[in-house]
This record gives C-alpha cells, sequence and structure tokens, in this order.
C-alpha cells in the first residue's frame, strides 16, 4: 500500500526547530519532521513559527512527494527531512 497523507494537519516543534506531519501506510502511522532550514529561503534566512507553517503549506506538494521517496528507502517509523531531501 503507498504512503498517503491524508490529514493536512502540521505542527511546529520549536524544540527540534521543524515542521511536523503525519503520514500512513495502511494501517501504520509514520512520523515526519521536516527542518526548518529546508522551509528557508535565499531571502528568508531566518523564519518565524507562522512562516514555517506558511512554507510548508505553498510547499505541501513537493514535501509530500519528498516524504514518500524518503520514506520508500526505509522502514521506519519516523523521518527527519532536510533542505537536500525536497530538492531531490
Amino acid at each position: 500500500m503507498p504512503l498517503i497523507f491524508p490529514n493536512r494537519s502540521r505542527s511546529f516543534d520549536e524544540s527540534r526547530n521543524g515542521v511536523r506531519f503525519t503520514g500512513y501506510d495502511g494501517m501504520f502511522e509514520v512520523k515526519f519532521l521536516i527542518e526548518a532550514s529546508a522551509l528557508r529561503t535565499a531571502s528568508a534566512v531566518s523564519r518565524s513559527e507562522d512562516e514555517c507553517l506558511r512554507a510548508f503549506d505553498s510547499a505541501r506538494d513537493t514535501i509530500l512527494k519528498a516524504a514518500s521517496n524518503v520514506y520508500g528507502r526505509g522502514g521506519k517509523d519516523r523521518y527527519t527531512l532536510t533542505a537536500e531531501d525536497v530538492r531531490q
């Protein structure tokens, strides 16, 4: 069964400095964190919590595709996405 993202919720994790979101592989929950640095651009070197969440929403399709690709390389239940993962 492919990884799906039926829940559009996401949250900012201040301690890990990133945005958390969840996917599902059948009945198995898979947790993701995308680092805030992956949501930054040259014009926005640092971002607030709100800006990170808006950047996530703007790039949601790209981020979910990256999450699916990273998930396909392993069988863990949690992953951290970096800027490199999103650029691939």
